[in-house]
């Protein structure tokens, strides 16, 4: 006959042996009630966790019953321990203690407590229970082994319920938190305790967003977001992925971070060469969060259209361009038409164009125009003239158009201009 109560479950043990030991697991079934008992005492002794509330108490009680009573009648019917598999109750005690922030070495104690109870007293009072010493050591020793390898065996399942449990609940955090970001940027009407809670993010001080994207599948976007996140005011920025190569983020902050803003440069110099950020105008409230979560998309936008290296972009810098843009091939006939014979690739045009933008920007001033632009202020001269020439009108004609034209020709470059060879 194999009994298979052995570890190994060869079933080698000694006729006696094996009677006595199916006689033993008998007897101790008819006390499971009391044992079970006894083992909570002895475990809310030794983890207070276990009696946080009236429902993981019984949890408890109830897992320490049906492990008990599992591996007491597998011995008593020879069943092998690897046909021991976890009680309903241990996989909800492990759902419970997950649910509840308990940490998964916590949980696992509950199972060492548990099989340290089992031998000292369970175990331990065999000899009572059998007459014949030698016997009753055989008979301990097995239960011991049994004890240790179903322990063993049904850990490891209650372990794996516990982190499938958690995957459970992050899932949920992050379809709560998916909905909430979905619902306040399409405008709709949300409760804003409950979105808060969702997002764990304040929505009543000044929101701030960016988005960090890349044309690749490797870049570590999350690393570079708390980067982004830190620089606006905010150890803990709302991360929202939206697939492997781009991340929406906001900040929350008491104050508009008007300094961090200034201050694009020391930011830029942080960002992998990989990744580029954008960055949306900070404005007030849930509102705030839907608009400013849009800038920043149509910052990656010009961004993107424009194909320019700069590692962070700011809405501000490029609100004129994305305004006149919507329609491409309105904004081409436009900077066509105010820029003429500038509207053309090549690095004349470009210097010309340059000299042209820095003297309407300080209001007709040459000196500091040149001195924005790092080169002597005849040569400021002689490039406007020839700008101006190439216009066919003075640059202080249809000053608005023509410094429109120009701001879009600097963030957009040649997706609005057309290709000509460089003229001598």
């Amino acid at each position: 006959m194999v009994t298979g109560v052995s570890v190994g479950g060869s079933g080698g043990l000694p006729e006696a042996v094996m009677v006595e030991l199916q006689r033993t697991a008998a007897q101790l079934l008819g006390s499971v009630s009391a044992y079970a008992d006894d083992m909570l005492d002895y475990i809310l002794e030794r983890i207070p966790e276990a009696s946080a509330d009236d429902d993981l108490r019984g949890l408890t009680l109830g897992s320490c019953s049906s492990n008990l009573e599992a591996a007491l009648s597998m011995v008593r019917h020879g069943i092998d321990v690897s046909a021991a598999t976890a009680p309903v109750t241990a996989l909800e005690h492990a759902r419970a203690m997950a649910s509840r922030g308990y940490s998964v070495d916590v949980m696992l104690r509950f199972y060492r407590v548990g099989h340290a109870y089992f031998n000292e007293r369970i175990v331990a009072g065999i000899v009572d229970v059998v007459a014949d010493p030698a016997l009753a050591l055989a008979v301990v020793a097995d239960l011991q082994r049994y004890a240790f390898a179903y322990t063993d065996r049904i850990a490891s399942e209650v372990a794996a319920e516990y982190v499938a449990e958690l995957d459970r609940m992050q899932d949920r955090a992050r379809a709560a938190q998916t909905d909430a970001v979905r619902a306040l940027i399409a405008g709709d009407e949300v409760d804003l305790g409950s979105a808060e809670r969702a997002l764990s993010h304040r929505l009543t001080g000044w929101q701030t967003a960016f988005l960090c994207w890349t044309d690749r599948d490797d870049s570590d976007l999350g690393r570079t977001a708390l980067v982004v996140g830190a620089h606006l005011g905010s150890a803990h920025p709302l991360l929202v992925p939206d697939g492997v190569r781009e991340l929406w983020g906001w900040v929350s902050t008491t104050r508009a971070p008007d300094e961090a803003l200034a201050d694009l440069a020391s930011l830029a110099d942080r960002v992998p060469g990989s990744i580029r950020v954008s960055i949306g105008t900070p404005a007030q409230g849930a509102r705030g969060f839907r608009a400013s979560h849009v800038q920043a998309q149509r910052s990656a936008r010009i961004g993107r259209l424009s194909g320019r290296a700069d590692p962070v972009t700011s809405y501000a810098d490029v609100a004129l361009a994305d305004a006149m843009t919507s329609d491409l091939d309105l904004a081409r006939a436009f900077v066509a038409t105010e820029l003429g014979a500038l509207a053309v690739t090549g690095r004349r045009e470009e210097e010309e164009r340059e000299v042209l933008l820095a003297v309407l920007d300080a209001q007709g001033g040459l000196a500091a125009a040149a001195e924005s632009l790092g080169v002597h202020r005849n040569t400021v001269l002689q490039r406007l003239r020839r700008a101006e020439a190439r216009l066919g009108r003075p640059a202080s004609e249809r000053v608005a158009e023509l410094h429109a034209a120009l701001c879009v020709v600097q963030v957009l470059g040649a997706v609005v201009l057309t290709s000509e060879p460089d003229r001598a």
